[in-house]
C-alpha cells in the first residue's frame, strides 16, 4: 500500500527539526558576525525558540525515546515554531511601523536613554554606542521582505508542518495513523 504523502518517521522529523534550527541560528550568528549587522532585541528574542526547537528535536531524535515522549517533544517543537512565528510576525510590524516596539526595542541613544539634566546627558555622550539596532530600522531585506519576514514565513511553515505530521502520525498519544 503506496504510503501517504504526510507519512514521516518521527525520527527524521526531529533530525530535520534539529537541522533546521541549527540552520537558522547558524544563519543568523554569521549575518550578525560576518556581515556585521547588529541584531535588535525583537532578533534576539527569535533565537530563543530555535534554541528550544533545536534542544526538543536533539532529545526526540534519541533511539530509544518512547514513542509517546518522542511525540511529545515534536508537539513542544511545534508550539516552540509557532510562538517563533508570533515573535517574528510582532517584528514585522514594527518593521513596517503598524505598532510601536517595546520599550527596548529603541536604542538608549535613540530614546535620549533616560537624560533629565546636563550630567546626564554628557554620560551618554561620553558611553559606547549599544550594539543592539533599533527594531522598526531593518538591517537587510531581500526581495522587500526582512529577516523578520522570511523567519515568519519559516517558522510558520515548519510549525504547522509538524503540528500537521504529530498529529497526523498520532505520535503524542501512542497510536499510529492507519
Amino acid at each position: 500500500m503506496p504510503q501517504s504523502p504526510l507519512s514521516i518517521s518521527p525520527r527524521l522529523l526531529a533530525l530535520g527539526l534539529l537541522l533546521a534550527s541549527a540552520s537558522a541560528l547558524l544563519a543568523a550568528l554569521y549575518a550578525q558576525f560576518a556581515l556585521g549587522l547588529d541584531p535588535c532585541i525583537l532578533c534576539l528574542y527569535q533565537r530563543i525558540p530555535y534554541v528550544v526547537v533545536a534542544l526538543l528535536a536533539a532529545l526526540a531524535f534519541q533511539p530509544n525515546l518512547p514513542s509517546r515522549w518522542r511525540g511529545v517533544t515534536l508537539a513542544l517543537c511545534a508550539v516552540a515554531l509557532l510562538v517563533n512565528a508570533g515573535i517574528a510576525f510582532f517584528h514585522v510590524g514594527v518593521e513596517q511601523h503598524w505598532w510601536a516596539g517595546t520599550a527596548s526595542c529603541v536604542s538608549a541613544a535613540a530614546s535620549g536613554g533616560g537624560v533629565t539634566n546636563l550630567a546626564d546627558l554628557r554620560a551618554a555622550l561620553s558611553a559606547p554606542a549599544p550594539n543592539l539596532a533599533r527594531c522598526d530600522e531593518p538591517a537587510w531585506a531581500l526581495f522587500g521582505i526582512t529577516m523578520a519576514g522570511y523567519n515568519l514565513l519559516i517558522c510558520l511553515g515548519l510549525g504547522l508542518s509538524t503540528a500537521a505530521l504529530v498529529w497526523r502520525g498520532r505520535w503524542v498519544s501512542g497510536q499510529t495513523a492507519p
